[in-house]
């Protein structure tokens, strides 16, 4: 997890490989928005807009998350890292499950939001498709209570056996990387991996969009919305400052909770 102004934004991009791939955990074991330059995170960097989609029709090509995210790891780890998960997730602290919790961190670029959550007593799903940020992550954090693996919204596949199994699901700079039509099949599975009375917390960047990787500015009151009609009701919505400092640029911090059946 890493929220609006340190983490990857790479979890939202199709894996490169096929399933089943670096499912199994590190012997020894965050990241905020790379797209978005965050310090925090690392995910969401792949989400390559469908065919024939409504943004496609009428804008000139983006390039996508995932090479940006691969080219530039080394120097976006260094931005990741100098936030503590406490100062860029501090609106979603009291929320967070009591451990021992079963966390799935999306677009966890860098790790250290999942290295923080493992500290705190949780199982920790590190999903990052970009594998020069796994690389990275897996020296700099290592942990017994992280597993990492290969995949990407909106489907998640490699995910399948956790479905209804998560207590929590972190979305630190990640939602923003991905196109309108893929967003209600991604909110649809990401309310089926939460057990009932489990908590998704997301993050999104609002200001003017980079030019070097697929990125959008999505308001929060929609994407409230979408959760609501998949069964996933608001908990908690606060406005966050960019802890990297850049102009133009601030963030939305949302709480979701599955309702029991």
């Amino acid at each position: 997890m890493t929220t609006p102004n340190g983490g990857p934004e790479a979890g939202t991009s199709p894996p490169a490989s096929g399933p089943g791939a670096e499912t199994t955990p590190p012997a020894s074991g965050p990241g905020e928005g790379a797209a978005t330059t965050s310090p925090a995170r690392r995910r969401e960097a792949a989400t390559t807009p469908p065919t024939g989609g409504p943004e496609s029709a009428t804008a000139p090509p983006v390039p996508a998350v995932q090479p940006y995210y691969a080219r530039h790891a080394t120097a976006l780890a260094d931005r990741y890292e100098s936030l503590a998960f406490e100062t860029v997730h501090r609106d979603f602290l009291p929320l967070l499950p009591p451990p021992p919790a079963r966390i799935a961190d999306i677009g966890a670029g860098t790790g250290r939001d999942a290295a923080a959550l493992a500290a705190r007593g949780h199982t920790v799903l590190a999903v990052e498709p970009v594998p020069e940020l796994r690389a990275l992550a897996r020296g700099l954090h290592p942990s017994p209570s992280i597993h990492w693996l290969s995949d990407a919204l909106p489907g998640l596949p490699r995910l399948r056996d956790e479905t209804g199994r998560l207590d929590a699901i972190l979305l630190s700079a990640v939602w923003m990387h991905l196109p309108e039509p893929s967003r209600p099949p991604a909110m649809r599975r990401l309310h089926d991996l939460l057990a009932p009375g489990g908590r998704l917390f997301l993050t999104l960047r609002h200001g003017p969009p980079p030019e070097d990787r697929q990125m959008y500015d999505i308001p929060a009151h929609e994407t409230v919305a979408l959760a609501t009609r998949h069964g996933l009701r608001p908990l908690q919505h606060a406005q966050a400052i960019d802890h990297l400092a850049r102009d133009h640029v601030h963030w939305s911090t949302l709480t979701f909770e599955k309702d029991h059946p």
